[in-house]
């Protein structure tokens, strides 16, 4: 069963990839596996090509693997302690919406698609950079689970997501991405 998820989630991040949601230095994906583990990428991936070895189980108690896994792990893992819906967790930066979040408080589609399947979208505003890998793993699900959305735009920074389908998660993030790109090119 891990073989069959690592592969899907190695298929997953090479879509998001040539879509620019992921890069070489930013970006993370994971699934529970169980209630206290998961998968989730290594530091080093880069999702354009992974191997089985790009990826890495973690279980809650952390251990030496931790050494090796992606910056975003323990958010990832708060997500998973604290969001029974959570099956599968992102973290990505579209440039569109990560740009439009510079200068706003929030997202409102004007397309059909993005109108429907997404709707408003407060933007956190994590003020402070500097303290802000400190404080994300806590901060990140606390305002998930506060906005009641599986979705969240983190000013500057990107989106984190989860979903129960890897695939209607992704979606969605190609949704608000298209939405957004839309909004730009109707101003341009």
């Amino acid at each position: 069963m891990e073989k069959y998820l690592i592969n899907e989630l190695k298929s997953a991040s090479n879509s998001m990839f040539f879509k620019n949601f992921l890069g070489i230095f930013h970006g993370s994906i994971s699934v529970k596996i169980e209630d206290d583990k998961f998968i989730i990428n290594t530091k080093d991936a880069v999702f354009n090509n992974l191997k089985d070895s790009d990826f890495i189980t973690l279980y809650e108690r952390k251990d030496y693997r931790w050494n090796d896994a992606s910056i975003d792990a323990d958010i990832h893992l708060k997500i998973y302690q604290n969001i029974s819906e959570a099956k599968y967790v992102a973290y990505t930066m579209p440039p569109f919406i990560t740009s439009y979040s510079l200068d706003h408080d929030h997202f409102l589609p004007k397309d059909f698609f993005g109108y429907k399947y997404i709707g408003k979208l407060d933007i956190y505003d994590p003020k402070d950079f500097d303290t802000w890998y400190k404080r994300a793993s806590d901060e990140i699900y606390k305002e998930l689970k506060k906005s009641e959305r599986d979705i969240l735009i983190i000013k500057g920074y990107g989106l984190f997501s989860y979903s129960r389908d890897l695939t209607s998660m992704i979606k969605k993030i190609a949704i608000l991405e298209n939405s957004c790109k839309l909004i730009k090119y109707q101003k341009s």
